[in-house]
């Protein structure tokens, strides 16, 4: 019973019943002993000290375009493990907005904090080394260590951007094995994980589509007449039938469209006669 009202009170914000409930996770009293669980209702009572109000005046300062100072004060709450302030400065860092270091060094710094909230659980910086790494910023180019910040900020949180991400890295052959069907996977749960990622996974469907068209082409027309004509059943019985009907779909509405060219041509010459 005590564990349950603790609960409904930490819900509530109140300190006192995180840190029991801290303390009985810590000492496995009335519940299974988890010291990642402890760990982290500790963490929450730290954070709530008076020093949290520093985090507002940071705020503050850089609202009023006091940029470095904000960013001494971010940069001191990082290093006690705000998780917040960790973001806040790699921001900072990220967009190169302080003096106080050489630009050279900024997106070495960033990543280091970026990394930090990274390891908090925060999806949106998970994302950020990815990107770092994928670049090169602050870094060398990674393909593989950016596919892996990727894969554990799509698996673990749910991120649609990684997964968008992984989509592409997939369709490329970056850091990992070239596989269109898996791109199209990643393509389809970013879309799902996100409304706004469906225009942006439209286009890179319809990408897909059309390169998938062009490689089967390359493999000339008898291959298509076996996969389109001789084996009419073939794609709509594969769990990847929406690719080659997007492909067929593409290829129709270009010749559609050259019919309509020439067609247009002919009406042109006709008139100047």
């Amino acid at each position: 019973m005590a564990v349950k009202y603790f609960n409904l009170a930490s819900q509530s914000g109140h300190v006192l019943a995180i840190f029991n409930l801290a303390q009985m996770h810590a000492t496995g009293t009335g519940v299974l002993r988890s010291c990642n669980t402890a760990v982290e209702l500790f963490k929450n009572v730290a954070e709530r000290g008076r020093w949290s109000s520093e985090l507002m005046r940071a705020f503050h300062l850089y609202s009023k375009g006091a940029t470095d100072a904000a960013l001494v004060l971010y940069a001191l709450l990082a290093e006690l493990g705000y998780e917040v302030a960790q973001s806040n400065a790699a921001y900072i860092f990220e967009q190169k907005q302080t003096s106080l270091f050489n630009e050279s060094e900024m997106f070495t710094r960033a990543l280091v904090n970026w990394n930090r909230a990274a390891a908090q659980g925060y999806h949106v910086a998970r994302v950020k080394v990815g990107d770092y790494y994928y670049y090169g910023h602050g870094t060398r180019i990674d393909f593989e260590t950016a596919a892996s910040h990727y894969r554990l900020a799509s698996d673990q949180l749910h991120n649609a951007q990684a997964m968008f991400n992984l989509g592409y890295m997939h369709e490329q052959g970056l850091g990992m094995k070239r596989d269109i069907h898996l791109a199209k996977r990643y393509y389809d749960l970013a879309s799902e994980t996100s409304p706004d990622a469906s225009v942006p996974v439209a286009l890179a469907l319809g990408k897909l589509a059309l390169y998938y068209s062009v490689e089967l082409v390359k493999r000339g027309v008898s291959e298509l007449q076996l996969h389109y004509f001789a084996k009419p059943l073939f794609f709509l019985s594969s769990p990847n039938w929406d690719i080659y009907a997007m492909a067929i779909l593409c290829i129709l509405l270009a010749v559609v469209y050259q019919l309509r060219q020439a067609a247009q041509r002919r009406r042109r010459r006709r008139d100047s006669n």
